[in-house]
């Protein structure tokens, strides 16, 4: 019987082989950059535009920032891919084994089924860091054309595409096993990711519970790395979706195992999974790495909003389609939750829109309670419920200037883009993959 380090080796070079010789991989490297491309083009022209390309108010391009105009765009090109190309080769790694009979051959090496997935899930991010080349390539054209970089964004972004990858390589995984054909298989993958649009969907329209269920979804947990705020309950959250996703993939490559005690295993390691997931939303620590602290207060907010220890309570009467209830939340109670150690805010309507509820005496008010102290306000700018919190607590407004970092506009053209992405890199990858395949062949 073979080592468990040797077969561990084994099974690596096996993965890796049959990756670099899937079409499918090759396929998707090839896709990729034409995807960067469009995002990264039109991304540069659009910022070029807005720093004063052809005339633009003044003042608005002092406010632009290269996360928002550029690398968020430009990234959003692995969301597509994450969801559209990689489940095919994440199943066709799982799947392939299956229906090849080379499962078999794997469970005779001694190899625990968790630590099988383990590594065809590893190779296949192996595969995935490859496949973000692309990005690579466009920060290096941004920076030639005179752009700027704030790497803890860069970071931010990479960490939450990572963790995206890593949940639809570990649902494509379970869904392999699950299913006795790849094409079922893939079915599932898309149902699952159709199924979190449609509760996106149904959150931004219903608000309530069904808002704070979609924000775990993978697209919503996105939103927060592009914004530069890491959150550690959404990555604690994805690390268990993963780790059970993957559980429940090697509980069905278990060869020869009861089918009543597979259905038991999977119901009982969705429910654990479940609870830690809720456990893990209750986390607090968060990080705001974004060059303009968008995420946070000032410091001198910071230090006196942390200092009120009270329990602040918030009503807000506002539709969840409401703009002023988006501009609340995105500016004002999200900070908040980050900064004071107690605070909830409650949002209650009694239609989708508002439209209807304007004429009602108490729509638009914003209600705060603080340690039993109340008072009422209507007005959603931040300035304003900073000074109704302030007024409960008893404390003077910090007395400071307005500081606001400035951007930095670039009115730059997508030199050497359009080659490089639509006809160097499909070349490229098209050369490498005929390569791989006359040395697997030889």
């Amino acid at each position: 019987m073979p080592s468990h380090n040797s077969a561990w080796t084994w099974l690596l070079k096996k993965e890796w082989r049959e990756l670099t010789s899937s079409r499918s991989w090759w396929v998707m490297l090839a896709l990729v950059g034409p995807l960067v491309g469009v995002s990264f083009i039109r991304a540069v022209e659009a910022y070029a535009e807005a720093s004063g390309k052809g005339g633009t108010a003044a003042g608005l391009s002092d406010a632009l920032f290269p996360l928002d105009g550029v690398v968020a765009p430009t990234f959003s090109a692995y969301e597509i891919a994450a969801s559209f190309l990689l489940p095919f080769v994440a199943i066709r790694a799982i799947a392939g084994d299956r229906t090849s009979g080379a499962l078999k051959l794997e469970m005779q090496q001694g190899m625990l089924p968790i630590s099988m997935v383990a590594t065809k899930a590893l190779v296949l991010g192996v595969g995935w860091l490859l496949a973000g080349i692309p990005i690579v390539l466009a920060g290096i054209l941004w920076v030639s054309y005179g752009g700027s970089l704030h790497w803890p964004e860069i970071g931010s972004l990479t960490l939450g595409h990572l963790l995206n990858a890593a949940i639809v390589i570990a649902l494509a995984a379970a869904a392999a096993s699950l299913s006795e054909h790849p094409s079922t298989a893939a079915i599932l993958v898309l149902a699952v990711t159709v199924g979190t649009w449609v509760l996106g969907f149904v959150a931004a329209f219903q608000g309530g519970a069904w808002e704070q269920i979609a924000s775990y979804t993978p697209a919503e947990m996105l939103q927060s790395f592009r914004r530069g705020l890491v959150r550690l309950n959404l990555v604690l959250t994805a690390l268990v979706l993963v780790t059970g996703s993957l559980l429940i993939a090697a509980t069905w490559m278990r060869l020869g195992l009861a089918l009543r005690r597979k259905l038991a295993s999977s119901v009982f390691i969705a429910f654990a999974a479940t609870v830690l997931a809720f456990a893990a939303s209750y986390v607090r620590p968060s990080w705001d790495v974004s060059e303009n602290e968008r995420n946070s207060f000032s410091n001198a907010h910071a230090a006196l909003l942390n200092k009120i220890t009270a329990p602040l309570r918030i009503e807000a009467y506002l539709a969840p389609e409401d703009p002023r209830r988006f501009d609340l939340e995105h500016q004002t109670f999200s900070k908040l939750r980050r900064t004071m150690p107690d605070v909830s805010v409650t949002y209650i309507s009694s239609t989708t829109t508002g439209l209807f509820e304007q004429a009602k005496e108490h729509y638009g008010e914003i209600r705060y309670d603080l340690d039993g102290k109340r008072t009422v306000g209507r007005a959603t700018t931040t300035d304003a419920v900073l000074d109704a919190i302030y007024e409960l607590a008893g404390v003077q407004p910090p007395q400071e200037g307005e500081f606001s970092r400035r951007g930095h506009p670039l009115a730059a053209e997508p030199v050497a883009a359009v080659p490089l992405f639509y006809i160097v890199w499909p070349l490229a990858v098209l050369g490498l993959g005929i390569f791989f395949q006359r040395r697997r062949l030889a």
